[in-house]
């Protein structure tokens, strides 16, 4: 069996917020037969991303996002280091983190649940503060899901 769900996710802030119980959400209907599965997540942003980490203590989102922005300082924008400069200071930082992070998971499915780990939740990264042409920051998101029962 084949399903396929698309969720629109506001993210509040620049930063990585748990996304999980959205997704659980989105699928509960078709996921629930499959004894097992792979689901599969894809954004569809290119200043944004997916990762699994940490769902209990909401210190490691915040230490997610400083992390980051020390890997790809926002400061290159006016530097020099980057020339791609055009939809705001935040937007080529925000390639680069999307590119390291990802833009798409693979999760098993196992007995009708995503086959996340106690502590595992999905996290939606957001690398923008301004949230590109739009103005906002809505995220779309592709699930597709593959299963048996």
């Amino acid at each position: 069996m084949w399903a396929q769900h698309e969720i629109s996710i506001t993210a509040p802030s620049r930063g990585c917020h748990l996304i999980t119980s959205e997704v659980n959400k989105a699928i509960q209907k078709d996921i629930a037969s499959m004894k097992i599965g792979m689901a599969n997540l894809f954004i569809q942003h290119t200043s944004a991303s997916l990762t699994i980490n940490e769902n209990a203590d909401p210190d490691v989102r915040r230490d997610m996002e400083v992390a980051l922005n020390k890997i790809c300082p926002g400061q290159w924008t006016k530097d020099g280091t980057f020339h791609h400069t055009m939809e705001g200071e935040d937007d080529m930082p925000g390639h680069v983190k999307s590119s390291l992070m990802g833009v798409s998971l693979n999760i098993p499915i196992k007995n009708g649940r995503l086959a996340l780990g106690t502590w595992q939740g999905i996290y939606l990264n957001e690398h923008r503060d301004q949230g590109g042409w739009g103005g906002g920051h809505t995220r779309r998101i592709i699930i597709t899901l593959q299963g048996q029962s």
